[in-house]
C-alpha cells in the first residue's frame, strides 16, 4: 500500500533523516520519500504489518505533527 501523510515542522536535511529513520523502525516499511518543501512523505508499506495511522504516530512522536492525507 502507498499512502501520502502530511508533515509539519520540518526545517531541514536533518529533520528528513529523523522523519524517514523513525518510519523505517517499524515493520512492513517498504520504501520511504520524504519531501522537505512541500512538508509531505509517501510511504509504502505493508498493511498487514503496520497501518497508516501507526506512522503518522510515529512522525509525530519525533516530533513533527504528522496526519493521513
Amino acid at each position: 500500500m502507498k499512502q501520502t501523510f502530511s508533515i509539519k515542522g520540518m526545517s531541514c536535511q536533518h529533520c528528513v533523516a529523523r522523519v524517514e529513520n523513525g518510519i523505517n523502525e517499524l515493520p512492513g516499511i517498504q520504501k520511504v520519500k520524504i519531501n522537505l518543501k512541500k512538508e509531505n512523505g509517501v510511504v509504502k508499506f505493508d498493511d498487514s504489518q503496520v497501518s497508516a495511522a501507526q506512522i503518522a504516530t510515529k512522525v509525530t512522536e519525533a516530533g513533527y505533527p504528522a496526519e493521513v492525507i
